[in-house]
């Protein structure tokens, strides 16, 4: 009956005799055994090693998402004066009542970012950080509107009607100044200051950052997809 070899045995049977053709002294076969146990202890603490570092950094990572992770609010002021006038005609236009109010205006706005909200993906094998979610903007309006001059009549008194279209033409007016104002683009520039050090970070540590299916390299990529 044949018996089977294992294979360290064939191993040990194909060194033997090599180690003891080199040399009899028996030196030689404690340098290799030195050398092979030294090779072993190297691989498996380098491996503990670069495990160590990938979950040190993803640490790092996931902390300096959390601080980016706030509200950043830019806030503005905006002050507006307009009249508003409502007539009322009776018997065939031929009687007419009038009123008018002077109406200033002084508006607080925001522009907020509420970072909390941002949500991201870590891929620690491919050392890649991936921006899921990044929030919108919210825009808050505060107006103070002050009536002076208040002219009306008994016959055409200042309803709730009255304000409701006043306040809705001053909101309307505020939006338009704030598309024009530098407000909105003051509080992106805030956002792209939060984001980039997440860039920063990943690149220092040869990580990747991704977003929207691309990858992020300098601030001018977060700025195309923003």
């Amino acid at each position: 009956m044949t018996r089977k070899v294992s294979t360290e045995t064939q191993i040990k049977n194909l060194l033997v005799p090599i180690i003891q053709g080199i040399g009899r002294s028996g030196k030689l076969i404690y340098l290799l055994l030195f050398i092979v146990i030294g090779v072993i202890i190297f691989k498996f603490f380098s491996s503990k090693e670069e495990a160590s570092t990938i979950e040190y950094n993803t640490n790092l990572i996931e902390k300096q998402i959390k601080n980016v992770g706030k509200l950043i609010v830019t806030e503005g002021h905006f002050a507006e004066v307009l009249t508003y006038k409502d007539q009322k005609r009776y018997l065939m236009d031929m009687v007419s009542f009038e009123k008018k109010a002077l109406i200033i205006v002084n508006a607080d706005v925001t522009v907020a970012y509420d970072m909390r909200q941002i949500k991201y993906d870590i891929d620690e094998k491919n050392k890649t950080i991936t921006i899921l979610n990044i929030p919108k903007e919210e825009i808050k309006i505060s107006p103070n509107i002050e009536y002076y001059d208040v002219d009306q009549s008994t016959l055409n008194p200042f309803t709730g009607d009255d304000y409701n279209k006043v306040n809705k033409t001053v909101r309307a007016n505020l939006q338009k100044k704030i598309e024009k104002s530098t407000l909105k683009s003051n509080a992106k520039n805030r956002l792209l200051s939060e984001l980039s050090k997440i860039l920063i970070l990943t690149n220092s540590m040869g990580w990747k950052l991704v977003y929207e299916g691309n990858s992020i390299t300098n601030e001018a990529d977060f700025n195309k997809k923003l």
